[in-house]
């Protein structure tokens, strides 16, 4: 057979299958087409209104619900996709609290030691210059004998130096200065500087080694009475800042001569230069080492400036003030002062537990008036005030102590460890943390926050401040009385136009002496 006609034969027997095919798929787009067309006529005819009930078609079923179940992992991917901010929100925060624990725990492990001789001698100083019975020149001045340093407390008066023997730790010692007195104080850092510049053995009959200066660290007093200003003496304000802040400033004013002098003896300037010399017989020079000045001041309070803390506000917002000028007078001497800002720290181990109502932001006592006996709760203080004074002051008072940041603390926390002061401090001293202010401490950086951001209305009506809507009549009696008295002080021959110790108009000071029992304050009582 030809191949032309097999060709066709093939051509022929394929045709069936093709129109089968084609058939079928015609068939099936009319089925469902169609099938679809009813279903969309019979729907509408079923929500028709114009249709009658009995020919009015019934709606199809709706189509089965088919239940997926869905593993953990996908149900995680689905809430992720539809919560992709909270979720990336989610990240961040568990990143950086992820980061900021790592680092923590590093900042806390990492060894802290003051550098020693070869022989374990022990070189370098540092000068505390606070009260011995404050809880943090306690804590502080052991940890750093604990980590290498010979202390020295600076002692003004013999219970001083007796409370310093009563530590008991041979590389703590005291420092005694007179600052009140400036040629006995400048004896007694030249004193300190020769014993600086004199080779000193660890123990006996061995290499005697240098010592060097690393700080001077300045801790003012830390307790604050709390109180209206106007129940404040004048006597009191002139002994708060004669001994909170002229005394911190006359002690860094002692000590500047000494960290300005470059203390480097001879034999110790030789043998550096000796030891780093190079191979090529050059000389590489080696200055000494610099000390750094650390200021210690509270920061929750005088962040705030909250009603009835006059006296701490005050006196840490001049030693704010003062560390910043000495700041920039001593940066060109490459001399670092590094502000220290404190908030409340735990101090159980330093101060007895039955005055621990009345403890400070810094875990010491609060100190009250001259004739106040010991400490008072805010309900018996109000009761020693003048009636005009309760009027005005007393309510807000009490609601002002009753709040969560009440003389200073932070209530029902118990305050960061002393450990993260330690090491704050002992990072600056080492050269480690150059910043020239720090904040540690519970609340130090928040109450800092707040104070630069927050409303001062709001932070006091928050700490109970309210308006005062009935006050106490001014009497004619208690301006008599006042009269009376100015009259009497007259008499007495005191010469308010140009006395040499008055307090009048050609007088340069003003003398503040001890109030007498009822005139303690601005509050005259008939």
């Amino acid at each position: 057979m030809p191949a032309d006609d097999q060709q066709f034969l093939d051509v022929l027997s394929s045709l069936p299958n093709h129109i089968k095919k084609y058939s079928g798929e015609v068939a099936d787009y009319v089925d469902k087409h169609v099938e679809k067309a009813a279903d969309v006529v019979r729907e509408t005819l079923s929500t028709a209104e114009w249709v009658p009930d009995y020919m009015r078609p019934k709606a199809p079923p709706p189509p089965p619900v088919e239940i997926v179940h869905m593993s953990t992992l996908e149900r995680m991917q689905d809430w992720v996709v539809r919560h992709k901010i909270l979720t990336g929100v989610m990240v961040v925060t568990v990143g950086y609290v992820t980061y900021t624990a790592v680092r923590k725990t590093k900042y806390m492990r990492k060894s802290r030691r003051a550098k020693r001789a070869r022989n374990g001698g022990r070189l370098e100083v540092v000068v505390v210059a606070g009260s011995p019975s404050l809880p943090l020149t306690k804590s502080l001045s052991l940890d750093l004998e604990r980590r290498g340093f010979i202390v020295y407390i600076v002692c003004s008066t013999m219970e001083d130096e007796l409370m310093v023997q009563n530590l008991s730790r041979p590389d703590i010692k005291s420092l005694s200065i007179d600052i009140t007195n400036p040629l006995s104080a400048g004896n007694s850092i030249e004193r300190f500087a020769t014993y600086l510049q004199t080779p000193h053995p660890a123990v006996p009959r061995t290499k005697p080694n240098y010592l060097t200066l690393k700080s001077v660290i300045l801790i003012p007093s830390l307790n604050y009475q709390t109180s209206p200003i106007a129940t404040i003496p004048p006597s009191s304000f002139a002994d708060l800042f004669n001994t909170h802040l002229l005394h911190p400033i006359l002690t860094i004013q002692s000590f500047l001569p000494l960290l300005t002098s470059r203390l480097t003896p001879p034999e110790a300037a030789a043998a550096a230069a000796a030891a780093a010399t190079d191979k090529k017989g050059s000389t590489v020079p080696e200055g000494p080492t610099t000390p750094k000045v650390l200021v210690f001041t509270p920061s929750i309070i005088s962040s705030i400036n909250p009603p009835f803390h006059a006296p701490e506000a005050t006196v840490c917002s001049a030693l704010s003030a003062f560390t910043e000028v000495l700041t920039g007078e001593l940066r060109p001497l490459a001399i670092p002062v590094t502000h220290i800002q404190l908030g409340t720290f735990d101090l159980a181990g330093f101060v007895p537990q039955t005055a621990t109502t009345g403890f400070s932001m810094t875990g010491g006592p609060v100190r009250h008036h001259a004739h106040h006996a010991g400490l008072l709760p805010p309900t018996a203080e109000t009761m020693t005030w003048p009636e005009s004074a309760r009027h005005a002051y007393g309510k807000n008072f009490m609601s002002q102590s009753s709040s969560a940041i009440s003389a200073g603390r932070i209530r029902g926390l118990r305050g960061s460890s002393l450990r993260e002061l330690h090491n704050a401090v002992f990072d600056v001293i080492d050269g480690s943390d150059q910043r020239p202010l720090v904040r540690v401490g519970l609340g130090a950086g928040l109450y800092g926050f707040v104070g630069r951001w927050v409303p001062k209305g709001l932070v006091a009506w928050m700490m109970g401040i309210r308006k005062v809507d009935e006050l106490r009549t001014w009497s004619e009696g208690s301006r008599s009385a006042g009269s009376r008295g100015s009259e009497t002080d007259s008499d007495d021959g005191s010469d308010t136009g140009g006395s040499e110790n008055g307090g009048g108009e050609g007088s340069e000071f003003i003398a503040v002496g001890h109030e007498h029992e009822g005139a303690s304050n601005v509050w005259k009582e008939d």
